[in-house]
């Protein structure tokens, strides 16, 4: 086909009703859009068959995880671009998908079919999680979904995390703070919003590679248990503590949180980990933690949270995140998780929103694995190093927009006399 790319933008503007804000390099070399923008470069054929096949977020996955589409400029204004142009176009516009059902443009949708030639879709990329969505959330399949997103490889978290090997929202004193900096003070903040005084018991809800629990036994003298389900994780949070000669105050278990049968606990830290937990056993989760811990105990529960939809029932789960990312993640809006946390008996004394520190963080993750692309390749495979590299600079972008949040809420098992044991000016967060 002579002049591919033009001949695509056509067919695209027409689908979606506006004209292209990108621009589009085709597979015979061709070029169309406006000079100096960001391009799309479309690689082959079976780019466009997936898009067809898929349209939508999921096709857009496949093509760029499989290496069909690729994005040459900045790829955070590239990403802004697609998504504006794909899905937040406004209430009187239409989605790719509206417009491919919309009988007025079923000769532009005809138009791709004959660019995209008619061999059969192709297969999903291999990294893509292939499973019935049934039984989520047992201990079987949480398992099996951590060992999906943790076990990718301890040295390539290294390289995308950095020193600090902490997988959450770092929290900035500004922004060219170093991120081992922003993350030591995360962890501090989680550590004074707790109240940590020498000789209390922590459990660590989802403990990753030990960060929290290192930085809560060496810092406040507290006696640390860490809870993972990745073997990964837990063999290498075993070596650093004994690297810091913690090992007579910190334990690393691979366990289910349902599973820990050895409080009560003076104090709950669970960072990063609610989102995996599910709606359905969201109840569960917290009236464990209530259950785990003593009364008069603080509980910390660092949790991305989504916008809430004005139909609830309408809520969809993201494809792209679901199929390459965390399987069986659920995000809930925080007045959810703080009315869960108060049904199992929590008192809720503060929520913090730290939303603006999450793009931060995810954007230092992406220079960091773009700078070593090529060992970030080689530790896992192309296709999961564009996984990866997407999602953080999806997220990144996210954050910023408002799209998601992410909040820090202290919550108090308050015993039967009600004295909570909370200062009277607790956002000074003292013990």
């Amino acid at each position: 086909m002579a002049d591919a790319a033009l001949r695509l933008k056509s067919l695209v503007e027409q689908l979606l009703g506006v004209p292209l804000s990108l621009r589009i390099r085709a597979w015979d070399g061709s070029e169309a859009g406006p000079p100096g923008a960001p391009a799309l470069v479309v690689r082959n054929r079976r780019a466009v068959r997936r898009l067809l096949f898929k349209p939508g977020e999921l096709g857009l996955a496949r093509a760029w995880v499989a290496g069909d589409l690729d994005i040459e400029g900045d790829l955070y204004t590239a990403l802004d671009l697609i998504s504006t142009l794909v899905w937040e176009r406004g209430e009187d516009s239409r989605s790719l998908l509206e417009a491919l059902r919309d009988p007025q443009v079923r000769a532009a949708a005809r138009g791709l079919v004959k660019v995209a030639g008619l061999p059969l879709p192709p297969a999903p990329p291999r990294e893509e999680v292939r499973r019935a969505r049934t039984h989520l959330h047992t201990r079987r399949t949480d398992k099996r979904a951590i060992s999906h997103h943790y076990d990718v490889g301890n040295d390539f978290y290294e390289i995308v995390l950095g020193p600090s090997m902490v997988y959450s929202c770092a929290y900035w004193p500004s922004p060219d703070a170093t991120l081992e900096q922003a993350q030591c003070d995360k962890l501090e903040l989680v550590c004074r919003k707790l109240g940590l005084t020498p000789g209390q018991r922590l459990l660590d809800v989802g403990c990753g590679w030990g960060s929290m629990a290192i930085h809560a036994a060496r810092e406040h003298g507290v006696r640390v248990v860490g809870i993972t389900l990745s073997q990964e994780q837990a063999a290498y949070a075993r070596k650093r503590v004994a690297d810091e000669g913690l090992t007579d105050r910190v334990e690393i278990r691979v366990q289910d949180y349902r599973d820990v049968a050895d409080g009560p606990f003076d104090v709950i830290s669970s960072i990063g980990m609610a989102e995996h937990v599910g709606a359905e056993r969201y109840l569960e989760y917290a009236e464990d933690l209530y259950r785990m811990l003593r009364p008069g105990g603080r509980l910390l529960n660092h949790q991305i949270a989504r916008r809430p939809e004005r139909d609830e029932s309408a809520y969809s789960i993201d494809e792209f995140i679901d199929a390459y990312v965390f399987p069986d993640g659920e995000l809930a809006p925080v007045g959810t998780t703080v009315t869960q946390l108060e049904r199992a008996g929590f008192e809720v004394r503060d929520v913090e929103s730290i939303r603006e520190h999450y793009g931060l963080t995810l954007r230092r993750w992406v220079a960091n694995l773009q700078a070593d692309w090529a060992r970030s390749v080689r530790l896992t495979s192309p296709g999961r190093a564009r996984v990866w590299l997407l999602y953080m600079a999806a997220c990144a972008l996210a954050f910023e927009r408002n799209r998601i949040g992410v909040n820090q809420v202290l919550a108090v098992r308050a015993p039967e006399d009600g004295a909570s044991g909370m200062p009277l000016r607790s956002r000074t967060w003292g013990a």
